[in-house]
C-alpha cells in the first residue's frame, strides 16, 4: 500500500478565523501586547488576506513577530492559549474540514497541519481534532523565555520544504498525497503534492487554481468542536469541486438532515 499524507493549512482552511489574531485579546489582557500591536496585526492580516505577501513582506512579518514576543515567558503563553482555547477557537472549526480530515484518517493517511502561526498556538488546537503532526513557526527559547529569534518560520516555500523533508523521513509518496490551503503564499506547498485543493481561496490563489485546474472547495459551516466530536460521520457524504478529481469525499452529512428539516418547515409555513 502506498503511504501518503494530507497537509492542511490552518487559518481559513480548518478554522474560520486567524488563530494568531484570535489570541490577541487574551495576550493584550495579560499585558503581553499593546492595543497598537493588536491593530497592526489585524491590518497586516487584512493586507495578507487581500493580496497575499511576497518573500520580503513575509520576512518583515517574521521579524516583527519575533521582536514582539522577545522576553515573553513560554509557560505564560502556554497557559493563556490553553485557558482561551475553548472560548476563542472551538466555535470556529469548519465542519467540512473536520469531516475531510476524518476521511483522510479513515483512509489511513497521516494528517499534518502546516501553519505560519506559532507551534504553541497551533498544536493545542489541532490535537482537539485528533491530529498530532504539526509544522508551524518555532521561536528560539532560552531560560524559559523567547529570545526574539526565529528557529523556523513556516511560510511560503519553507512549508513545502518541510513537507518534502517529512515525506522523505517517513516514506510518503507525495504524488499520492494531498494539500489544502486558502492562500497564494502556499502555492509551493500545493504544488509539491499530486492532489492539491484550494479552500476558500484568496483572489490570487483562485486564479492559480483555475489556471492549473485544481479543485476549489468552499467551506462555509463553522461549528463548535465539541459538536464535531459528537457527530463525526462514519462515512462522509461526497461533495464539492467537479474539477480534476479531489479523490476524497467532503463530509456534509451533518448538515443534510438539518437542511431537509428547514426546507420541510418552510414548505408547510411553520
Amino acid at each position: 500500500m502506498v503511504r501518503s499524507a494530507a497537509f492542511f493549512d490552518l487559518d481559513k482552511t480548518i478554522l474560520a478565523k486567524s488563530s494568531a489574531l484570535a489570541f490577541g485579546r487574551p495576550f493584550y489582557r495579560d499585558g503581553l501586547i499593546s492595543r497598537r500591536d493588536m491593530v497592526k496585526a489585524a491590518y497586516a492580516q487584512l493586507l495578507f488576506r487581500v493580496g497575499g505577501a511576497d518573500e520580503s513582506q513575509m520576512a518583515r512579518i517574521r521579524d516583527y513577530l519575533a521582536e514582539l514576543c522577545k522576553g515573553w515567558r513560554v509557560d505564560q503563553v502556554n497557559q493563556i492559549v490553553h485557558e482561551a482555547l475553548e472560548e476563542l477557537i472551538h466555535p470556529y472549526v469548519y465542519a467540512e474540514a473536520a469531516a475531510l480530515i476524518a476521511t483522510h484518517q479513515s483512509a489511513g493517511r497521516d494528517v499534518i497541519v502546516v501553519s505560519t502561526s506559532g507551534e504553541e498556538m497551533v498544536r493545542p488546537i489541532v490535537e482537539k481534532l485528533g491530529i498530532t503532526d504539526v509544522i508551524a513557526t518555532r521561536m528560539v527559547v532560552a531560560d524559559g523565555r523567547y529570545t526574539g529569534e526565529v528557529a523556523y518560520y513556516a511560510a511560503g516555500p519553507t512549508k513545502a520544504d518541510a513537507a518534502r523533508k517529512l515525506a522523505a523521513d517517513r516514506g510518503y509518496d507525495l504524488s499520492a498525497s494531498y494539500a489544502y490551503s486558502d492562500s497564494i503564499s502556499d502555492v509551493p506547498l500545493l504544488e509539491c503534492v499530486g492532489n492539491p485543493s484550494a479552500v476558500n481561496p484568496d483572489r490570487a490563489l483562485r486564479r492559480v487554481a483555475l489556471e492549473k485546474n485544481w479543485p476549489i472547495l468552499e467551506f462555509r459551516h463553522p461549528i463548535p468542536l465539541a459538536r464535531r466530536l459528537r457527530e463525526r460521520p462514519a462515512v462522509p457524504v461526497a461533495a464539492a469541486a467537479a474539477a480534476v478529481g479531489v479523490g476524497v469525499a467532503i463530509g456534509l452529512a451533518i448538515y443534510g438532515r438539518h437542511r431537509r428539516t428547514r426546507a420541510a418547515l418552510t414548505a408547510t409555513g411553520n
